[in-house]
């Protein structure tokens, strides 16, 4: 019925104590009784504790005087609907003798505490139960449950100040970087209207439903409960004309009724979203249980869980009756589809005393975070429509669950959602993807996306990095495997997005010379992509995500959003200095020389600060150049 979040309780105590309650902790001190209120779903609970006396006189190093600060509790019978709580084993015995051995008197405080959370989770679900019984001698009335009281506790549902509660639903049909769907999304915001929204890219089995709705497959389409209001348009023409309020009220007034929009389920995929097996999949089932896997020692090196490639021949042979030629084209082809691979990646797959491994043995596969226990035996599909399946999931995550800046994110929202699940699922689908049949600004629109979906996924999963020295499980442990090879931060930024240069303040390149992940990196470096790399930090441009088609023209607008901003670039007339984002100083083999500096970035400024810097530079002399902070905090 409620999920409170970040609940803190103020008390005078001398000492406090966290107290689990709702999975969630705060922290409760006296005086009693405490009252707790849930602003998002307009809950207030408030505790009545008349044990607080018999706690501070059964204890025997009491802190503070409990007794003077506690008055009993008044207990009001419950609802005649409501089922009668039941007391927590053993509640009232303990009021009236407790143990003879206690910690301090705030563990007994605790442990009633926790006691009565317990009798209210209890409560909460039969609560919930009234309105699944179907019972039509029950008005419906009678079912809104606005307040109910049981031993000590009394849960209270009140609505926001100014606000009138709603029965029915608000929802809309939109798309991934729909201009009219944002506003919409706004619209709803700024009002604080509770909405849900079905992303036809992130659901396209909802298209259907749209079509039939609406008679087209336009978006943004709202609707309150099942009547249908229109697109943005519509929404303008009912607020101009003074008419939203009204409409809204007379039509969510009601409860929504079943031939409403549904909003979308938590882990369930549309019907028909099956997968086709891989071809080879069959045979790697069989050879991966009949090929002897061994730890070896190869050109004075120990390799562990590899096979040879005679053995691997030798088990085709057996297993498909077919002949050793055959056999070893077949391995050949497991090579390709990247179910196997050479231990040291000298070649493709040879019969003989070759050692190879199974692609689940390869050491970085722990590391990898789109690998959950088992290869994906699908046939790889299309590399661009994975890429674009992508942008549509994770442009969906920003625009609902990013600020309108997009500068901050709502992490834990996104881990919980239906969206990134998906996303999740969608990426295991890179393990044996084929990305070399995508164009130039295919890859660089795919890195880019990548790059910025996994810093996402990296603070969900392992925290932001917090300093100097947790950096690197950042940037470069966190991974995940993509046509067979494992792809860093680091990786996609320096070796492939980069032309594979030196990342700062390092002598290592992220790849070495006969590395396969070479035939991906792009051949001239372009220095805006910088522009376009977000690493959840405050001080890393916004983050969006791009399409091939007119990606140039979307770097160089990051350009001039980055560069506007305070911690971008600023114009001292008088010092004769300009200050630049410490990226730039960072990463300056990608720029030209530092004194031509000015005049690069003078094409990427507001009117206000290009005028500022020509006319600084119209008068001759040096120009100082100077560098920002970097603000590595979480955008939080």
């Amino acid at each position: 019925m409620c999920s409170p979040t970040n609940i803190t309780a103020t008390t005078l105590t001398p000492s406090s104590i966290s107290i689990p309650f709702f999975h969630t902790s705060f922290t409760m001190e006296n005086p009693l009784p405490i009252a707790v209120d849930f602003p998002n779903k307009n809950i207030r609970i408030e505790f009545d504790a008349p044990q607080a006396d018999a706690i501070n006189a059964n204890s025997p190093n009491p802190t503070g005087d409990l007794s003077k600060s506690h008055r009993q509790g008044t207990i009001i019978p419950p609802h005649s609907l409501l089922p009668m709580p039941d007391a927590p084993p053993g509640l009232l015995k303990k009021s009236l003798s407790f143990p003879e051995k206690f910690d301090s008197p705030a563990s007994a405080i605790g442990k009633f505490f926790r006691e009565k959370s317990n009798s209210v989770s209890e409560a909460l679900k039969r609560i919930s139960s009234l309105t699944k019984d179907g019972n039509d001698d029950v008005e419906e009335e009678d079912l809104l449950v606005k307040e109910f009281d049981l031993v000590g506790v009394k849960v209270v549902k009140t609505l926001k100040q100014g606000t009138k509660e709603l029965n029915g639903r608000i929802s809309f049909f939109s798309r991934s970087n729909c201009r009219d769907c944002t506003a919409v999304r706004s619209f709803l915001r700024e009002r604080d209207l509770s909405y849900v929204e079905i992303n036809i890219d992130v659901y396209p089995g909802r298209e259907k439903e749209l079509r039939e709705r609406t008679g087209g497959d336009s978006v943004p389409q709202l609707f309150f409960n099942e009547k249908l209001i229109g697109g943005l348009a519509a929404l303008n023409s009912l607020r101009n004309g003074g008419m939203l309020e009204a409409k809204s009220e007379e039509i969510l007034g009601t409860k929504c009724p079943d031939d409403a929009p549904a909003p979308p389920v938590y882990g369930f995929d549309e019907e028909g979203d099956e997968t086709v097996m891989d071809e080879m999949a069959e045979i790697v089932k069989i050879v991966r249980q009949r090929v002897p896997i061994q730890d070896r020692i190869t050109k004075m090196k120990f390799v562990k869980n590899c096979f040879s490639g005679a053995e691997l021949v030798e088990e085709l042979i057996h297993q498909l009756d077919c002949g050793r030629k055959k056999a070893v084209e077949i391995g050949k082809q497991l090579a390709r589809r990247h179910f196997i691979h050479h231990v040291f990646g000298d070649n493709e797959f040879e019969d003989g005393n070759h050692f190879y491994r199974f692609l689940e043995h390869e050491p970085f596969i722990p590391k990898c975070y789109n690998f959950r226990g088992v290869v994906n035996d699908s046939e790889p599909k299309d590399a661009a429509a994975v890429s674009r399946r992508l942008t549509c999931i994770m442009s969906a995550i920003v625009e609902s669950y990013a600020s309108d800046d997009r500068l901050k994110l709502d992490y834990l929202r996104i881990s919980n959602s239906e969206e990134f699940r998906r996303y999740v699922n969608v990426v295991e689908d890179l393990q044996r993807i084929d990305l070399l049949t995508l164009s130039h600004d295919e890859k660089l629109a795919f890195f880019l996306n990548l790059h910025n979906s996994m810093a996402i996924h990296a603070v969900i999963r392992i925290g932001h990095p917090g300093g100097m020295i947790d950096r690197r499980p950042f940037f470069s442990d966190f991974m995940y495997v993509i046509g067979g090879h494992p792809y860093s931060l680091n990786s996609i930024r320096n070796g492939i997005l980069r032309s594979n240069r030196r990342p700062p303040f390092s002598l290592i390149k992220p790849f070495t010379n006969g590395d396969k992940r070479l035939e991906l990196s792009l051949g001239k470096v372009n220095e805006l992509i910088h522009f376009g790399m977000w690493n959840a930090t405050r001080g890393s441009p916004r983050i969006r995500f791009f399409r091939c088609e007119g990606i140039e023209s979307e770097l160089k607008k990051a350009a001039r959003e980055y560069f506007e901003r305070e911690d971008g670039v600023q114009v001292d007339l008088a010092r004769r200095r300009v200050y630049l984002p410490r990226i730039i100083k960072w990463y300056s083999a990608d720029f030209c020389q530092e004194k031509q500096l000015p005049n690069w970035i003078i094409n990427y400024l507001d009117a206000s600060k290009a005028g500022l810097l020509t006319h600084l530079l119209s008068y001759g002399g040096s120009v100082n150049i100077a560098y920002q902070d970097y603000d590595w905090s979480l955008n939080l």
